[in-house]
């Protein structure tokens, strides 16, 4: 007996849902299975946070309390004779072309991404060649502040946090900092952003006590194989943006994640202008 047309379209439509679910779960068990980097790999001299850690700090407390906060901060902004609302952070979407990928640029988990080390993460690409893909996630500040972590000179009462690069050896650490002039000894990732990873430079760094709003520092990173993370786009896990200061130092990184995963919401959806809000600001 024969399905009915609309039927079988149905039929059919709901298992390529499935396949599509399926393969973004079974992303979770590749990162689980596939063989991680070695910070080696990088070569660099990275700082290792086990070698100066002041007191123990169990990995439990270093997320503690830090919730992704749901709510999207929302700007007005001017547009011709016409307002509309825009997320805060605006950033133009390359959306999902594994070309797109490189050194700078910004990885976002999509809604799907069932991996708990990835899920609605923002992720900096600090290394990318024919070998590896190395990325630093910038949403996962914990509360445990660098004086703490470090015992160094320069770390002393400084009571900014310290985020949670990656789930790749912890112990590595590393840093972004916003600096109008080029930096000796490190790495320029995109505009004034660079990355330190030489341990003597780090120590330098810290000593010149930079601000908090410039100076962010990593413990851990994201790894994978260039071929890893291209079928990972494919499947759909991550959007890619252009890197900006703005995101890499945000005020609020547990709200940076929802801002930028509304944008690509904002990309696809075409606002009609008897849509638009145009009430004053606080009046949704």
């Amino acid at each position: 007996m024969f399905l009915r047309r609309p039927l079988l379209s149905v039929i059919l439509a709901e298992i390529v849902a499935c396949v599509a679910f399926i393969a973004l779960a079974m992303l979770g068990a590749i990162h689980a299975s596939h063989p991680r980097l070695d910070a080696n790999s990088l070569n660099c001299d990275a700082p290792r946070a086990n070698l100066q850690v002041r007191t123990p700090v169990p990995a439990a407390t270093l997320l503690q309390g830090r919730q992704p906060d749901r709510k999207l901060s929302l700007r007005r902004i001017s547009l011709g004779q016409k307002d509309e609302w825009q997320p805060s952070l605006f950033l133009p979407i390359q959306f999902r072309d594994p070309k797109e990928l490189g050194v700078g640029k910004l990885l976002v988990a999509s809604r799907g991404l069932g991996d708990p080390n990835f899920t609605e993460t923002v992720i900096l690409l600090v290394h990318y060649d024919k070998k590896s893909v190395v990325g630093l996630i910038l949403n996962r500040r914990s509360a445990v502040p660098i004086s703490r972590i470090f015992n160094l000179k320069g770390a002393k009462d400084r009571m900014d946090p310290v985020y949670i690069g990656g789930p790749v050896d912890p112990s590595v650490v590393f840093a972004l900092m916003r600096s109008p002039v080029a930096l000796k000894k490190a790495v320029n990732i995109f505009g004034q952003v660079y990355l330190i990873s030489d341990k003597g430079m780090f120590e330098r760094t810290l000593a010149s006590r930079p601000d908090s709003g410039v100076f962010h520092v990593y413990l851990g990173y994201a790894g994978w194989t260039p071929d890893q993370l291209r079928n990972e786009v494919k499947l759909g896990a991550w959007y890619i943006f252009p890197a900006k200061t703005d995101a890499v130092f945000n005020s609020d990184p547990v709200a940076l994640w929802l801002q930028m995963i509304q944008q690509t919401e904002f990309e696809s959806a075409q606002v009609e202008p008897s849509s638009v809000i145009s009430g004053p600001p606080g009046r949704l």
